[in-house]
């Protein structure tokens, strides 16, 4: 058990005039802490419905207005605010906040701007409570229509067969892609998550492509640092080495492998591939390779192969967890983060707080990728930490993979058809973005939509 928490390096939610920290993941799961930064104000006034926050002044002054009354802070000074209660702060100051329950999304409504931060109308949109999405609607109708836990195993049980059989062609029709949708959220909402090993060399070419592409961008003779997260048995450390180092071998490629199985880490470090590590995995991982790329790469036969040892140099192994705020100095910051098929099989609060976390630890200017995640959490943290989506190879990407394509919408880690129709397809699709661009970076803002201007329809959302 931690005991301990540091400031985060990099801000979890920011606003117009202030922006802000979360300590933790903490035990108490009825509990969030944050250091809030004040520059001019907080952007709104709000009103919580269920959670009570006590804010505490480390530095600076400044001033809340609550339920219409102006209350001056200055530093050592102490403000609750319970639920039900229309108020803001502004001024210049460092903050403590408490808050009981922990934010969830729903809780604030926010009433109009703090003219202290925002000049400008309010848009009516953020007066409205959080609609459910399109596919939380779909899945909560087929839930009434199935009736009970045990009618929806059966009905997907029964749906699992019957979608097998039917032709590609039907499949990929528009209404079955929509039933398809139904039944892929009501198969995600009741799966049992556990963590998989099974994998393959040269899993997806696409992918590696594109990381050569964006490794061909450093100088000649330049170091690049790459961590590879959630590495299994080594099959995609191997991979993307092979890549890089056929395609630059000028480069000085220092890899970080992390997982957190001393027991997967063990084979990825040996290094070598039997019958027997195929049966762990349970897959044929030699089964994408060709004659020519198998024997550039090992040693040996199929039956017992050794990666070379121009594969195996520059690799530094770690125990670790993705989830675990002090990563970023297991490992270092880095050029490249790759973090493939271990989010979606967790939970998928713990998924959206473990992306956080790996995005901390990619360089200004470097490159995140990230496979075998729900969709609808890779484009909610997306957006709300502006990354930019890179939009090289999106579509051979995500059919590049074929047994997570072919397993949708039956498993909950199979992968939705690509659909170019959607007005938000690039950030959707995309697997691999620069986390770090633009303005000052948010770690868990948790909104909807981001601020834009101050005169745009918004759907707003902070904890704190």
């Amino acid at each position: 058990m931690r005991y301990t928490h540091s400031l985060p390096d990099m801000p979890s939610f920011d606003g117009k005039g202030f922006f802000g920290y979360t300590f933790g993941p903490l035990q108490q799961k009825d509990l969030d802490i944050y250091r809030i930064e004040v520059e001019k104000g907080h952007d709104t006034f709000m009103v919580s419905k269920r959670i009570t926050r006590v804010y505490y002044v480390i530095s600076g002054s400044g001033y809340f207005t609550i339920d219409n009354g102006r209350y001056d802070v200055d530093r050592g000074m102490l403000v609750e605010i319970p639920p039900n209660v229309e108020y803001s702060y502004s001024g210049k100051m460092t903050l403590i906040a408490v808050c009981k329950p922990r934010w969830f999304m729903g809780n604030d409504k926010h009433t109009k701007w703090n003219a202290d931060a925002v000049q400008g109308d309010f848009p009516l949109a953020a007066d409205r409570r959080p609609r459910r999405s399109f596919g939380e609607s779909l899945v909560k109708i087929a839930e009434l229509l199935t009736g009970r836990r045990s009618s929806i195993n059966l009905y997907i049980r029964l749906n699992r067969r019957l979608w097998k059989r039917l032709p590609f062609k039907l499949r990929n029709t528009w209404p079955l892609r929509w039933y398809g949708t139904i039944l892929h959220g009501v198969v995600c909402r009741r799966a049992n998550r556990i963590q998989f090993t099974g994998t393959f060399f040269l899993r997806n070419r696409p992918q590696l492509e594109l990381i050569c592409r964006l490794a061909s961008q450093k100088p000649e003779g330049s170091t690049l640092n790459l961590a590879v997260l959630g590495c299994s048995v080594g099959a995609e450390i191997y991979s993307i080495l092979s890549a890089i180092r056929t395609a630059r071998p000028d480069l000085n490629v220092q890899l970080r492998a992390v997982d957190n199985s001393a027991e997967v880490l063990k084979v990825a470090r040996e290094a070598v591939y039997t019958r027997q590590t195929c049966d762990f995995v349970g897959s044929s991982i030699f089964e994408r390779l060709t004659r020519t790329e198998f024997e550039e790469m090992f040693e040996g036969n199929r039956r017992e192969a050794r990666v070379r040892s121009w594969l195996r140099q520059g690799i530094t192994w770690h125990l670790g967890d993705a989830n675990d705020p002090e990563l970023i100095h297991v490992v270092g910051p880095q050029d490249m983060v790759v973090a493939s098929n271990f989010l979606c099989h967790m939970e998928r609060s713990m998924a959206e707080n473990c992306l956080r976390n790996i995005a901390r630890i990619v360089k200004p200017g470097g490159y995140l990728f990230v496979t075998g995640v729900d969709l609808d959490i890779r484009e909610k943290v997306a957006r709300e930490l502006r990354w930019r989506p890179i939009p090289e190879l999106i579509k051979e990407i995500h059919d590049g993979d074929p047994s997570v394509r072919q397993d949708w919408p039956c498993e909950w880690w199979g992968l939705e058809p690509l659909d170019t129709k959607r007005s938000d397809w690039q950030m959707r699709y995309a697997t691999a973005f620069r986390p770090n661009e633009g303005a000052r970076p948010s770690m868990g803002k948790a909104a909807g939509v981001d601020f834009g201007d101050h005169n745009e329809s918004v759907s707003l959302g902070r904890p704190a």
